[in-house]
């Protein structure tokens, strides 16, 4: 066997144990679970950013996603349940899926919240059954240089995505395509 051979099935062989070990975690099953991984989400979120607990005073709504596996070797994808908070308390739950093809090899698990600073774009989420980011309300990425500039005046309209807990190894992390569904958990 030639060393292109053996590399190329080494490799899926990590993929596969890499995501085994992910998706414990990622399948929460009950609402109760969501809820206790989304406080944990959001308390390690507001400890590491200012900006996002300084937005959450004026969001609409946020959707948090604490646990989501991404996998793949040539198609790929990702999992994740979270939960909708208005005021503190969860107003839906919702999970958010997405599949890809390409050039793209490994696993890796992270979280993202959402906060909706307008209440026209908390609506478009309520008003169908299953978003697409990318398309509808504008969705601003914050990243260090971003994050050094938001502030409650600045953040008037649109939703800001805030990344966390990225562990494993696959190059990139995106949300563009990702498709966001109501669901009821157990």
């Amino acid at each position: 066997m030639n060393n292109t051979i053996r590399f190329s099935i080494l490799t899926v062989m990590m993929a596969a144990c890499f995501t085994i070990g992910f998706i414990q975690p990622v399948i929460a099953g009950s609402a109760a679970e969501i809820d206790r991984d989304v406080d944990n989400a959001l308390s390690k979120l507001y400890d590491k950013s200012n900006a996002a607990k300084e937005l959450s005073k004026v969001a609409k709504g946020i959707l948090v996603f604490p646990n989501i596996i991404k996998g793949g070797f040539i198609v790929g994808g990702h999992y994740g349940e979270g939960a909708l908070r208005k005021g503190g308390k969860t107003a839906g739950y919702y999970n958010t899926v997405s599949a890809s093809y390409g050039l793209q090899i490994g696993a890796q698990t992270f979280g993202y919240a959402l906060f909706f600073t307008d209440e026209a774009s908390l609506e478009h989420l309520k008003k169908i059954d299953g978003w697409e980011l990318g398309a509808g309300p504008t969705i601003a990425v914050v990243d260090e240089g971003l994050e050094r500039t938001l502030s409650t005046t600045t953040a008037k309209e649109g939703i800001y995505a805030f990344f966390f807990d990225q562990k494993g190894l696959m190059a990139g992390l995106t949300i563009h395509g990702s498709k966001i569904t109501p669901i009821t958990p157990k």
